[in-house]
C-alpha cells in the first residue's frame, strides 16, 4: 500500500522548538481500512514520541464513510461500502479525483489544545488553497464544510471531519478537484439537505491533482505554525 508514496519533510518553527512534519503523497488509491490501520498506528507512535506528526495525502476508491453523528436515512444507495469510523460528523463521500488530507498532529505539543481553533486552522487551510485557484470559499453557521456561490445554489467543495486522541488529531479534510459528482446523489452529504455539491473543476477551474498538493502544502504550513 504504502509503495508507491512519497515522502518529503519539511521543517517548522513553534513557539518553543523546532521540529518536523513528514508530509506524506500517496499516488496509487488507498482502501480505507488500510488508511485507518496507517493512522491509528501514527497516532499511538506520535502520543509516546517514537514517530513525527504527519500530514498524509490521498485518494480513495468510491466509498461512503459515517461519522459518529451519521444517520442511517442519510444513505440512499448502497452502491459503494459503506464505513463506520469515529470521526465526527455524519455521511460523506470519498473517491478518485478528490485530495483527502489525514492530519495527524500533536497540539499538546503545540501549545495548541483547542478543538475549535484547530477546525478554524483546517478550514483556512482549506479557503487559503482554493483562493489560489480564484475560488472563493466561505463557512457558513449551522452548516460543516467550505462553500461556494454558484449561480444556481450554495455548493460544497470541501468537508472535514476530525478525531483526537490524548490530543493528537487525526482524520482531516477532504477537496473536491475532480471527482464524479454523481456518486454524491447516494448520500445526504453531511446531513445537509438542499444544497448542492461542487469541486474545482466542476467551476471551470481545470488544475491537477499535483498543482493543488503544492498549494496545500504551502498553505499548510503558513498556517500550522
Amino acid at each position: 500500500m504504502l509503495l508507491a508514496s512519497i515522502t518529503i519533510k519539511f521543517l517548522y518553527n513553534t513557539h518553543m522548538e523546532q521540529n518536523s512534519v513528514e508530509w506524506k503523497i500517496s499516488k496509487s488509491l488507498i482502501a480505507y481500512p488500510d488508511a485507518i490501520e496507517v493512522m491509528e498506528k501514527r497516532v499511538e507512535q506520535i502520543i509516546t514520541g517514537t514517530e513525527q506528526e504527519m500530514v498524509w495525502l490521498l485518494e480513495h476508491p468510491p466509498l461512503y464513510t459515517a461519522g459518529t453523528s451519521a444517520k442511517d436515512s442519510d444513505l440512499l444507495s448502497h452502491d459503494f461500502p459503506l464505513y463506520h469510523t469515529g470521526r465526527g460528523g455524519q455521511i460523506t463521500y470519498h473517491g478518485p479525483g478528490q485530495r483527502v488530507a489525514y492530519v495527524m498532529l500533536n497540539l499538546k505539543k503545540r501549545n495548541a489544545m483547542d478543538t475549535r481553533a484547530f477546525v478554524k486552522n483546517l478550514e483556512n487551510w482549506l479557503i487559503s488553497t482554493i483562493a489560489e485557484f480564484g475560488v472563493t470559499g466561505e463557512i457558513r453557521e449551522g452548516r460543516v464544510g467550505v462553500w461556494v456561490n454558484t449561480p444556481t445554489v450554495e455548493a460544497k467543495i470541501a468537508a472535514l471531519g476530525i478525531r483526537l486522541r490524548k490530543w493528537v488529531t487525526f482524520h482531516g479534510i477532504a477537496l473536491n478537484v475532480h471527482p464524479n459528482l454523481s456518486h454524491y446523489a447516494g448520500i445526504v452529504p453531511c446531513g445537509i439537505k438542499g444544497f448542492g455539491v461542487t469541486s474545482l473543476h466542476n467551476l471551470g477551474v481545470t488544475t491537477t491533482m499535483e498543482e493543488v498538493d503544492i498549494i496545500l502544502k504551502k498553505e499548510f504550513f503558513n498556517i500550522f505554525k
